[in-house]
């Protein structure tokens, strides 16, 4: 990136800094269980998965869920989520890419629709933030309408680079890797499959050091 040390790399959390499928696809099960619904492997869930999340769930059960259906799958997705993530940990060599761009004298972000306040402890407890780093995670919970099981971030950075990767705590958008308003890519992790990656139209990697040479390609421009 030589010279540019302006640039900016907003990273999310779920699925793509923080290796959480495990506890998503568990949790998810879990939820379904509750209805009824048999549960799903990783394939499946990525070839399905989709927000709002009211219409994943549309896509296993033939309709939407009710707004009862929706209460109870909800809290219980949460309730497990919460229990098994701790068991979780960041991605192969997110200190390090972190601390590498930090160093450059550049800056960065972790924007996520996990709940702020748990998303907070989750990043301290990491050791993942270096000097540079601030967060932000979802305010509230949205009804069964709203759609993800987290509300959006507010202070939102746009137009900068990024990386995205899955999840974002059921709550996100599509991608993983580096992203942003302006320019971004996807990182093939979460949970996502390829083809649902590539169909946003921004590059797809397979690593999260990949990712960083979109982003320091972009910045280069």
């Amino acid at each position: 990136m030589g010279t540019h040390t302006a640039a900016h790399i907003v990273w999310d959390w779920n699925g793509t800094l923080f290796h959480d499928v495990d506890a998503v696809i568990g949790a998810t099960n879990a939820a379904f269980a509750e209805l009824g619904l048999e549960p799903l492997t990783l394939e499946r869930y990525r070839e399905l998965y989709c927000v709002p999340v009211p219409k994943f769930y549309e896509r296993l059960m033939g309709r939407l869920p009710s707004a009862a259906e929706w209460e109870l799958m909800d809290a219980t997705f949460h309730r497990h989520y919460t229990e098994h993530h701790v068991r979780c940990g960041l991605a192969e060599g997110v200190t390090e890419l972190l601390a590498e761009w930090d160093s450059a004298g550049r800056s960065q972000s972790i924007l996520s629709l996990y709940g702020h306040a748990e998303l907070v402890p989750l990043v301290r407890g990491s050791g993942s933030r270096p000097t540079s780093c601030g967060w932000t995670g979802g305010r509230g919970r949205p009804g069964w309408q709203g759609g993800a099981h987290g509300a959006a971030p507010r202070g939102a950075d746009r137009g900068r680079s990024g990386a995205h990767g899955g999840d974002r705590g059921r709550g996100g958008r599509r991608g993983g890797g580096v992203a942003g308003g302006g320019a971004g890519c996807a990182v093939h992790r979460g949970s996502h499959g390829r083809a649902s990656l590539e169909a946003v139209g921004v590059p797809v990697v397979d690593t999260l050091r990949e990712a960083v040479g979109v982003a320091e390609r972009v910045a280069a421009a």
